[in-house]
């Protein structure tokens, strides 16, 4: 089993919105800075955003600053992203990430567990 489990992917209309969730089963996410990256088909994976382990968020990708929200409920161990205003180009395979030993990052390299991605679609 991966250490982290994205769920909430789907297939959506060009602004409409989707929740995306990370959770880990056998681990407390809370020390964790957590951060979400993407890959589109033929395309490098970037970071979408991160947060720390005490609520602060950064978005790394210039289009989805004001659409992409990133959040943490520490009770539930998930982490969350939610995504309004979706546009074709937010189409990609979705993934969460533990950064381990630093905090957040824009770095692949600076997390050290994943999930296996979650695909999300935006077509009309």
């Amino acid at each position: 089993q991966l250490p982290l489990v994205e769920s909430g992917g789907g297939g959506v209309q060009p602004g409409g919105s989707l929740r995306l969730s990370c959770a880990a089963p056998g681990f407390t996410l809370q020390p964790y800075a957590i951060g979400w990256f993407r890959q589109a088909p033929g395309k490098e994976r970037e970071a979408v955003s991160c947060i720390t382990n005490a609520g602060t968020a950064s978005y790394f990708a210039d289009s989805v600053q004001g659409r992409f929200i990133i959040s943490r409920d520490s009770a539930k161990n998930v982490v969350y992203l939610d995504m309004n205003t979706l546009k074709p180009e937010d189409t990609a395979v979705y993934y969460c990430a533990r950064a381990y030993p630093g905090g957040c990052s824009s770095r692949r390299a600076d997390f050290d567990s994943w999930g296996q991605g979650t695909q999300v679609t935006v077509s009309s």
